[in-house]
């Protein structure tokens, strides 16, 4: 990474840390005297707007969307690929209202935390798996009911580029459940903004909002099928746009999510 890329991104980091110390912290304050969809806009939305602002113009990282036509009118359950942070800035700050699964310790982490937990996200305790996949149920279809997306993704960790892991089914078992769709995403945002270390690359982020898809049938069998489509349709997105080896055999999913 040259001189100036190191620079650049030293700058995004100082101003995304005082962003979000500024946001969360006025959010305490502000956010319990606002309804909840707006409440989303104005903790969630605008700041994950920000931050993929930052990215494209102090470090350069743009994006391109296809495949909007594919969003349906109603909320859903989203399935998507997760390779970088940048994509959770990018879903939170683009469908809203929206309930994301987080682990139950992000919501003790002060200021941060306490906003975050204005926002009925899905808490759900990873030390215990069965707990965790009744958490998904319950609230999820809880979220649904209110008008939220869930976003759901399903590896249950960032997976690097070139690879994919399995797809767990609790996000196809929500969406069976609630008698919705599944709404498939792929991107290459681990390319520009990695799991791991704090380089940035410029570049365009590709992202493909898939069909949704809905389930044929109900019942375990019909959550698994549903649940191996999606994971079919984001591994070919993935290969269409370079992000996955050809022959890469999918990683054991990590999470019960």
């Amino acid at each position: 990474m040259s001189t100036v890329q190191t620079l650049r991104t030293f700058l995004f980091y100082l101003l995304l840390a005082s962003s979000s110390f500024f946001w969360c912290t006025l959010s305490v304050f502000v956010a319990p005297f606002l309804p909840f969809r707006a409440r989303y806009r104005f903790v969630v939305q605008n700041w994950c707007r920000c931050a993929t602002w930052l990215a494209k113009v102090v470090v350069g990282i743009n994006y391109e969307i296809k495949g909007l036509e594919n969003i349906p009118d109603k909320p859903c359950v989203i399935l998507a690929k997760h390779q970088s942070t940048w994509e959770t800035f990018f879903l939170c700050g683009y469908f809203e209202p929206l309930s994301q699964v987080v682990k139950r310790e992000l919501l003790y982490v002060p200021f941060f935390g306490w906003a975050m937990a204005m926002l009925k996200p899905i808490a759900i305790d990873r030390s215990n798996p069965k707990a965790a996949l009744k958490q998904l149920a319950k609230l999820g279809h809880k979220r649904l009911g209110q008008g939220a997306w869930v976003l759901v993704f399903p590896e249950g960790t960032r997976i690097p580029p070139g690879q994919i892991g399995k797809f767990s089914r609790g996000g196809a078992s929500l969406a069976v459940n609630a008698n919705l769709p599944v709404l498939p995403i792929a991107h290459n945002a681990g390319e520009l903004w990695p799991k791991q270390g704090w380089r940035k690359t410029p570049g365009t982020v590709q992202v493909i909002i898939g069909p949704p898809m809905y389930a044929e049938g109900t019942g375990p069998r019909a959550i698994a099928e549903l649940n191996d489509r999606a994971f079919a349709w984001v591994s070919q997105a993935q290969r269409d746009i370079g992000s996955l080896d050809a022959l890469s055999q999918p990683l054991e999913s990590q999470e019960p999510a």
